[in-house]
């Protein structure tokens, strides 16, 4: 299994910017994709972003295409969430998890994950 800690979230205002890092121990090479999700209070947990782990295609949410990166380094393996533009409904706690196969699944979807992070929150002011 792998062991994922997140770091990064912050209190920003409407229009600024953080970078949400998640580094990765354990075997993450046999990692299908990685991902972010976030729960916003009284939510349900969201899909955000994703990446397969070898190719590095990315896939994102309607809500945050053309403001949100979602990049990783295999060298160091480590998951990246750059977030541009923020706004107060982009607060929430967010969560990278990992899945070891999308086989059946889709990765917009929480269900292929099986190792997941604590979390950190993100909080955008107006």
């Amino acid at each position: 299994q792998v062991q994922l800690v997140e770091s990064g979230g912050g209190l920003v205002q409407a229009g600024g910017s953080l970078r949400l890092s998640c580094a990765a121990s354990g075997r993450t090479s046999s990692s299908a994709a990685m991902g972010w999700f976030r729960q916003a209070p009284g939510k349900e947990r969201e899909f955000v972003a994703a990446i397969t782990w070898r190719v590095g295609s990315t896939y994102y949410a309607d809500s945050v295409k053309g403001r949100f990166t979602c990049s990783r380094d295999t060298a160091k393996n480590t998951l990246y969430l750059q977030m541009n533009s923020l706004k107060p409904e982009d607060t929430a706690v967010y969560y990278c998890a990992a899945a070891r196969s999308l086989i059946g699944h889709t990765l917009y979807a929480q269900r292929p994950y099986d190792s997941w992070g604590q979390g950190t929150q993100v909080t955008v002011s107006s």
